[in-house]
């Protein structure tokens, strides 16, 4: 990777990150909000809980996201020449995928096996069925 392609995924991480900062939390409501308190029933309850959780997860994601994004402006300083290569199998990660995702530590084959099959072992096919 060359110099002007580490200025430019580093210039990339820098915008995703102040973005990120930039847009702040995800806020957490304890309930509804509803003008007439005594309109609240237990019907409800649920719609509060799944809201705190996408909020929570959302602010999870987030977290984990500012982290990949330190992790490699650390690395782009710390170790430009090894910054671009699988941490894998030590390929070079292709340009179009450090260009969407500048954290990328793993090529796409990499970053497949690491993550297994999303359908399980079992049956795939509709004529795996007969």
């Amino acid at each position: 990777m060359t110099h002007a392609e580490r200025e430019a995924v580093r210039a990339a991480l820098v915008k995703l990150h102040d973005d990120l900062v930039d847009a702040g939390a995800f806020a957490v409501k304890a309930e509804l909000d509803s003008p007439v308190p005594s309109s609240r029933d237990e019907d409800e309850a649920p719609l509060v809980e799944m809201g705190q959780a996408i909020a929570s997860a959302r602010n999870r994601e987030r977290g984990e996201r500012l982290g990949q994004i330190a992790e490699a402006l650390r690395r782009l300083v710390e170790e430009p020449d090894e910054f671009g290569l699988c941490e894998a199998c030590g390929e070079a990660i292709p340009p179009r995928r450090l260009a969407l995702m500048p954290f990328a530590t793993l090529c796409v084959p990499c970053q497949s096996a690491a993550e297994g099959d999303p359908h399980g072992p079992g049956r795939r096919k509709v004529t795996d069925y007969r």
